[in-house]
Parts: structure tokens; C-alpha cells; sequence
């Protein structure tokens, strides 16, 4: 646990994202070879990233899986080398065995968005490992999580999901102290329920745990921001704005003012962390947020002290 406390505690922290992947959503392929995730991780330390999280499996809807040993062999060497060049690193896996894989480099988060599904073996390796965990809500598989949005209630679902894995979690002796939550934007959740669970973020503050918000350039963003589709002049529904215009959700590269304004609301809110891909932006809103309103802990306290006044 030493690992999150020497990180710092003044302000939202920011989360650089580093795919080794040939096929994430975003930025797929660019980064997929070695020396090019660990020229992009560097770059990313600079840019202002208290944290880089390493991928090696894409989890975008219908994401083909990768083996383990793939995986490894995507995120080990980088991993490594960040490390050494002083880098908090989490890994961004599924997997036990890669999980452990990681931990034996060094001190690292797990970052794991299996949600319901955890691994059987994932539990009993954080809690040997005594390492950070980030326990995201999520429901089924990249291949079927579109299909299992149904809720009665989001928020509430989502705060009653985490805390059935989380005691199983505790069952394997992982310590709360241990623990981060992330509501896990875009995974089993579809356009407007992501705004919810957003707004609903004090009470995943109420479970106890540093949050971790993850919402960059993710598909409710490219909604929100949607363009009609280009037609000839002559159509009216060329015309910005009109109603019948079919909606061009916004490219991935486009969502990124948005993300620093999820960013900067989100440590408005007291959020421990926050996880994107353009980390200059978010680093610049973090430290405003915290000259403003001061730490997620002081700001946590007065909502709760708000909150309890208008009970």
C-alpha cells in the first residue's frame, strides 16, 4: 500500500492510458510495438501522468481475446522499462497469471475490468500480492456486455454489483485499504446510463474507496457530440442543427476537450483519478481543480458535511 501513498494526495490524479494493442478503440496500432509503448509511456510521464496504465488486450465492444501469453509477452518488457525509468505503473489486464507476471517486475496496480466475471485466481493473487486493485463494475465480455444493459435502477444496480465482487474479494483477504473503484463507463452501460452513474459518483465515494473515473474518448462522448452526416448543400439536412439529420458520432481524437471537462468535473467531485489518453489536458484541469477547491479528501469532506446538513 506504500505504492499510493507515495503518489500525491493534493489533488486528482491522472492516469496516462498506454495500449499495446493492435486494436483498441482509440489509438489501436500505434503504440504496439515496444519500443514504440515504451517511447509513448516516457512521453506521457512528461506530459504530466501520475500513473501509466498498461494494456496488452483491447476490451473494446467485441474485442477478439488474447491469450495470456500474448498479452505478456505485448506488456512485460514495457512494463519493465517504465519501472526503471521510475514510472508508476498499473497493468491493465484480466488475467491472474499476467497480473502475477507484473507484480514479480515490481510494485504495481491491477487494474482489472472483468467486473462480475473475475477471474477464480485474480482474488487470491491481490491478496498475496497486497497490491492495488481496481474493482470496475462491468457485466459479461467485450463480445457481450452491449447486450446486458438492463437495469432497474443504474446507480443503485452499479453500487450493488461492485459490493457482491468486492466481498468476494474480501473472502480471498484483500484489505479494503487495497481497493479503488471504477463505475466502468462504456461496459455494460449504453448512452444515457453513463451519464448517470457520472453524476451518481458520491455514492461510490459512500463504498469507501478512491474512484478512479474513466471516461475518455469513449462512445457516450462521441454521442454527445454527434454531427449530421454530410449531404449535398441542396438537402436541408445538411444544415447544422436540422432535426431529420442523421448523427455522425464524433471520431475517438475528437472526444478530448470533453474528456478534460469530465476530468476537471470529476475532481470537482473529490475523484482520486482519472484515466486518459491526452494527459496534458487533464493535468492542467486537475491542478486548477485542486487550486480552487483544494484536495479530493477536503472536497469529499464538504459534500459530506453538505450532504448530511440537508438530510
Amino acid at each position: 500500500m506504500d505504492l499510493l501513498a507515495r503518489l500525491p494526495q493534493d489533488r486528482t490524479l491522472v492516469m496516462g492510458i498506454l495500449n499495446v494493442t493492435p486494436d483498441s478503440f482509440s489509438d489501436g496500432g500505434r503504440h504496439a510495438t515496444m519500443s514504440a509503448a515504451i517511447e509513448h509511456g516516457l512521453a506521457l510521464m512528461s506530459q504530466g501522468a501520475d500513473i501509466v496504465d498498461v494494456g496488452g488486450e483491447s476490451t473494446r465492444p467485441g474485442a477478439t481475446p488474447v491469450p495470456p501469453d500474448q498479452e505478456q509477452e505485448r506488456i512485460l518488457p514495457v512494463i519493465r522499462e517504465l519501472l526503471a525509468a521510475g514510472a508508476c505503473v498499473s497493468v491493465d489486464t484480466m488475467h491472474a497469471v499476467t497480473a502475477a507476471a507484473a507484480l514479480e517486475l515490481g510494485e504495481v496496480i491491477v487494474n482489472d475490468v472483468s467486473g462480475l466475471h473475475v477471474e477464480a485466481d485474480m482474488p487470491a493473487v491481490v491478496a498475496d500480492s497486497g497490491a492495488p486493485y481496481v474493482l470496475m463494475h462491468n457485466r459479461g465480455t467485450p463480445t457481450t456486455m452491449d447486450d446486458l444493459t438492463g437495469y432497474d435502477n443504474v446507480v443503485a444496480d452499479v453500487l450493488a454489483e461492485l459490493r457482491q465482487v468486492r466481498e468476494r474479494l474480501y473472502q480471498a483477504g484483500v484489505r479494503p485499504e487495497q481497493l479503488i473503484t471504477d463505475p466502468g463507463l462504456g461496459f455494460a452501460k449504453a448512452g444515457e446510463q453513463n451519464w448517470a452513474v457520472l453524476r451518481g459518483i458520491d455514492g461510490l465515494h459512500a463504498l469507501g474507496h478512491p474512484v478512479l473515473v474513466a471516461a475518455s474518448r469513449k462512445r457516450f462522448l462521441g454521442t454527445l457530440l454527434a454531427a449530421p452526416e454530410a449531404t449535398s448543400d441542396a438537402s436541408p439536412a445538411a444544415r447544422p442543427g436540422a432535426i431529420d439529420a442523421p448523427a455522425r458520432p464524433r471520431p475517438a481524437e475528437g472526444r478530448d476537450a470533453a474528456t478534460a471537462a469530465i476530468t476537471a468535473l470529476s475532481a470537482e467531485r473529490g475523484a482520486w483519478a482519472v484515466r486518459v489518453h491526452d494527459v496534458a489536458a487533464s493535468a492542467d484541469a486537475v491542478r486548477t481543480v485542486a487550486a480552487w477547491h483544494g484536495s479530493p479528501a477536503q472536497i469529499r469532506e464538504r459534500r459530506g458535511a453538505q450532504q448530511a446538513g440537508t438530510a
